[in-house]
């Protein structure tokens, strides 16, 4: 793996935030869980943009959202892995 497309924070997260530009549909992505230093590898099913999730399981409708190893939200449909992750299909706990 070469160039990180995007970061995990705590292993027991079931999502990563992108940290390039854009990435496209199809495009395998290489990750870094921050916490062990570990590598991980993400099939990307849609287009990403920067600073949002990309799903590293199946996370199934009203499944919590996992980032710094703290439940963010809730998903409002299911995501396979590699879906985007973002308000069309996660509704935060903040409001």
């Amino acid at each position: 793996m070469s160039q990180t497309d995007f970061i995990v924070h705590d292993k027991a997260d079931n999502v990563g935030v992108i940290v390039v530009e854009t990435v496209e549909a199809s495009k395998q992505l290489s990750g870094l869980i921050m916490e062990t230093g570990e590598k991980v590898e993400v099939k990307a099913l849609y287009a990403i943009r920067l600073g949002h999730k990309i799903a590293l399981t199946v996370i199934r409708e009203n499944d919590p959202v996992l980032k710094y190893s703290s439940d963010i939200g809730r998903m409002t449909a299911d995501a396979k892995t590699g879906n985007h992750v973002h308000v069309h299909n996660c509704k935060t706990k903040r409001w």
